[in-house]
């Protein structure tokens, strides 16, 4: 008979996942924003943001405590798709949320290992994964990718659009009249963002033998650069700046359903190290 694990701890790591994202995120967007007005900013990515992190007084003390949120979220993104905590199902499109989790889970993973290479001295990028993009396997991999940034882009805008991210946090009501649409345009915005993202891979994936992946950085610059470009450049700017207070407020009122079935040896491990 299975076991029933109910742990504080993983509770408070999931929370930290989620606050550490909102970091990551109020780092993008804010050096954004002050690009936008002017004000010395930049456009950055994910690995941007680690870095200007580390650059903060306290830097390495505050990418420890990154590395300790993302790692819970990894571990809490994988439990949502595995064990399917929010319910979403076995119908086609419970199993594409749910498969959507697991690659969030392997993205944050990823983030956290670069952050630990980060604080090791070490966040030189190889050329190898440049080399396997360039392959017929690497090209197949850059398009199911772009796919993958379209859907989840697109899943994103829906999400914001219906506000339907409510039926899984309790936000209180006199803090819910700015939180509601702070986090629907967040996540409106990323889902923009990711869409232009989309578009970059799908079209490398379509260059024959062309390894470049472009990402948020280049998406930002592509609305900068288009017509009435620092109004689109600034609005995605704040967007992914409220994507990230979206985050930290989830951080306080969602709702985290942990009570996972295990056998009875894993519960055995969980409750000693607990």
């Amino acid at each position: 008979m299975n076991a029933i694990v109910n742990s504080d701890r993983f509770k408070t790591l999931a929370r930290m996942g989620y606050a550490a994202r909102g970091a990551v995120y109020l780092v993008i967007g804010g050096l954004a924003v002050l690009a936008a007005v002017g004000e010395g900013g930049e456009t950055t990515d994910s690995k941007g943001a680690v870095v200007e992190i580390m650059r903060q007084p306290f830097g390495t003390f505050l990418l420890i405590v990154l590395v300790i949120g993302l790692l819970g979220f990894f571990i809490w993104r994988l439990v949502q798709g595995i064990k399917d905590t929010d319910g979403h199902g076995k119908s086609a499109k419970g199993i594409a949320v749910r498969s959507g989790l697991i690659a969030s889970a392997i993205s944050h993973g990823l983030l956290a290992a670069w952050t630990i290479k980060v604080l090791m001295g070490d966040e030189k990028r190889t050329q190898h994964g440049e080399q396997f993009l360039t392959t017929d396997l690497g090209q197949i991999v850059i398009g199911i990718t772009g796919l993958a940034f379209v859907v989840a882009g697109l899943a994103h805008i829906y999400k914001g659009w219906a506000a339907s991210f409510e039926k899984y946090m309790r936000i209180p009501h006199d803090k819910n009249i700015w939180a509601r649409p702070v986090c629907r345009f967040g996540l409106i915005s990323r889902g923009v963002v990711w869409c232009i993202v989309a578009w970059f891979f799908i079209t490398a994936a379509l260059s024959a033998k062309s390894g470049e992946v472009k990402g948020i950085i280049e998406a930002l610059d592509l609305l900068r650069e288009s017509p009435h470009g620092a109004w689109l450049f600034g609005i995605a700017a704040a967007g992914l700046f409220s994507f990230g207070i979206y985050s930290i407020i989830e951080a306080i009122y969602r709702h985290i359903n942990i009570d996972v079935e295990l056998s009875p040896d894993s519960a055995t491990i969980l409750k000693s190290n607990g």
